[in-house]
């Protein structure tokens, strides 16, 4: 008899412990992971852009309004990344704080637009992790402690990888260290870590490369003696396949940047997008 009343008791606490959590909505999947890492079972993280998909070139669909009125948190990352969000905001009629993962980092510049893509330095996602903690422990206080200690043992993790990064370029001879990718992505990995991207594609998928762009590129891989070229998992493969083709340099492989992959692919999570790519860079370039 104090077995069932135990069970009953426990049916009765967990769907209360659902309906406390925090309704968070992530711009896109990088940022839902982080946001889930943190959260644990304390938040419900909805994604607005899913694994494999192009935050650049999104259209929020009418659902996404109502994932954003019902949310609490709105997390997006700022820097131009996400420029139909602050319309669905407006729109859905929320009252979410919208947190910007990215403030604080100083961004760097293409052009005169900032680029969007500073978690490409797993410095910066340190700064994304504490900025998504520090937003968290606002909203739920009783649930404070519990983000913070989350977040502790998150960045440590992520010190790891920086220095797995760093000891994995370091293995790389300095004039390999060269890359061609689809658009402007890696800007922040290339200031960070020293190896050189190339992109057709700016900052954005959206641009388009001209002819002319693409001549320069297959004159300066010729040139440069650039040793490999990379596909995205966010883009099409057809032009960085055709400037392959042209120079004779070896298709690298995929890199992760924009989105990361569903759960079976490579790349689920952040920490497994860096040391997919970093394992992608280095047997492609280190010899």
């Amino acid at each position: 008899m104090r077995l069932i009343l135990l069970c009953v008791l426990l049916l009765a606490a967990s769907p209360l412990r659902a309906a406390e959590r925090l309704n968070v909505v992530a711009s896109f999947s990088i940022l839902g992971d982080i946001v889930r890492t943190i959260g644990g079972d304390r938040v419900n993280v909805t994604t607005l852009v899913g694994p494999d998909s192009d935050v650049h070139v999104y259209t929020p669909a009418p659902s996404d309004a109502k994932r954003i009125a019902d949310a609490k948190l709105v997390v997006v990352n700022g820097l131009g990344l996400e420029g139909w969000l602050p319309r669905l905001v407006q729109s859905s009629g929320s009252k979410a704080t919208v947190v910007t993962a990215s403030a604080g980092i100083t961004p760097l510049k293409l052009g005169s637009a900032p680029d969007p893509h500073a978690w490409q330095s797993v410095p910066n996602a340190k700064v994304y992790a504490t900025d998504i903690a520090n937003a968290l422990a606002v909203a739920a206080p009783d649930d404070a402690e519990f983000f913070r200690a989350q977040a502790k043992a998150y960045l440590e993790r992520l010190e790891t990888l920086d220095r797995e990064v760093r000891e994995a370029v370091a293995k790389i001879p300095p004039d390999r260290r060269k890359v061609i990718s689809t658009h402007d992505a890696f800007g922040y990995f290339s200031a960070e870590y020293g190896i050189q991207f190339i992109a057709p594609l700016g900052v954005s998928t959206e641009t388009e490369p001209s002819a002319r762009d693409i001549a320069a590129i297959i004159g300066q891989i010729k040139a440069q003696k650039i040793p490999a070229v990379f596909l995205e998992n966010i883009s099409d493969d057809r032009l960085i396949r055709r400037i392959a083709a042209e120079t004779g340099s070896k298709v690298g492989g995929t890199l992760i940047s924009d989105g990361l992959t569903g759960e079976k692919g490579p790349a689920p999570t952040y920490i497994d997008m860096v040391r997919h790519n970093i394992k992608a860079l280095t047997s492609a370039l280190d010899h």
